[in-house]
C-alpha cells in the first residue's frame, strides 16, 4: 500500500519470508488473504503481484455512496420514522469504546469504519438500502484502506462518528446530514492522496529489478 514494490515484482514467498524474518507457512497465508482483500492479485503465470491502486470510477463510487448514505438519514424526515435507537445506542457504545482504547492504525480499520456506516443505514428501517451499500464498500474497499494508516485518521474517524451518531440520536437530522456528508467528503480526499501516492511510487519501480 505504500507503494514499496512495483506493478512488475513479483511477490514470492521465499524472498518475502526472507525480508520479514519468517517461515513461508505465513507468507503463503497473507498473500491468500491479501488477494482476497484485493491488495494484491495472482496473475496468469501463478504468481502474486502488488494490486495497483484503482482510482477509476472511485469518485463516481464514492459519489452513489454519498446518496445512498444520506438517503438514510433524509428519509427518516419525510416517514417521519425516527432511526431505531436498539441499533444506534449500542453503535454509540462500541465507538465510545474505541475512544478510550483506540487501535493502532490499520487497513484492517476499513471493517470497522464499515460496519459503522452499515448499521447506521440499517437503523433508517431500509435493509435494501444497506445491501446496497454494503455492495458499493465492497468495490471501493481496497482503496479505502489508504485512508486508515495514520493515528490521526483513526483518531478522526472515531470522533466524527461518535458525533454523527449523537447528532442523529439527538434528532437533529439535517445537522446529521451536513456532518455525515463532509465526513465521507474528507475521507475520499485523503484516499485519493494517499493511493495516487502509492501509484506513483509503484510507478517508478518499474525500472528497477526486482530484489
Amino acid at each position: 500500500m505504500a507503494g514499496e514494490f512495483s506493478f512488475r515484482d513479483r511477490l514470492t514467498e521465499e524472498r518475502l519470508a526472507a525480508l520479514l524474518g519468517v517461515s513461508r507457512t505465513p507468507v503463503r497465508e497473507a498473500l491468500t488473504r491479501l488477494a482476497g482483500d484485493g491488495l494484491v492479485e495472482k496473475r496468469l503465470d501463478g504468481g502474486y503481484y502488488p494490486a495497483e491502486p484503482d482510482l477509476d470510477g472511485l469518485r463516481d463510487l464514492y459519489e452513489i455512496r454519498v446518496v445512498l448514505e444520506l438517503h438514510s438519514l433524509e428519509r427518516a424526515l419525510e416517514s417521519g420514522v425516527p432511526h431505531d435507537p436498539a441499533l444506534l445506542e449500542p453503535l454509540r457504545e462500541n465507538w465510545e469504546a474505541l475512544r478510550q482504547a483506540p487501535p493502532d492504525p490499520d487497513p484492517s480499520f476499513v471493517a470497522l469504519d464499515e460496519g459503522f456506516h452499515l448499521t447506521l443505514c440499517r437503523a433508517s428501517g431500509n435493509v435494501e438500502l444497506a445491501n446496497m451499500l454494503d455492495a458499493i464498500n465492497a468495490r471501493i474497499r481496497p482503496v479505502r484502506m489508504h485512508d486508515f494508516l495514520t493515528e490521526d485518521r483513526i483518531h478522526m474517524t472515531i470522533e466524527q462518528h461518535l458525533d454523527i451518531v449523537e447528532t442523529v440520536l439527538g434528532g437533529d437530522l439535517p445537522e446529521a446530514v451536513r456532518k455525515l456528508r463532509n465526513h465521507v467528503g474528507e475521507s475520499m480526499e485523503v484516499v485519493e492522496k494517499r493511493a495516487a501516492s502509492a501509484i506513483t511510487q509503484m510507478a517508478l519501480r518499474r525500472g528497477r529489478s526486482p530484489r
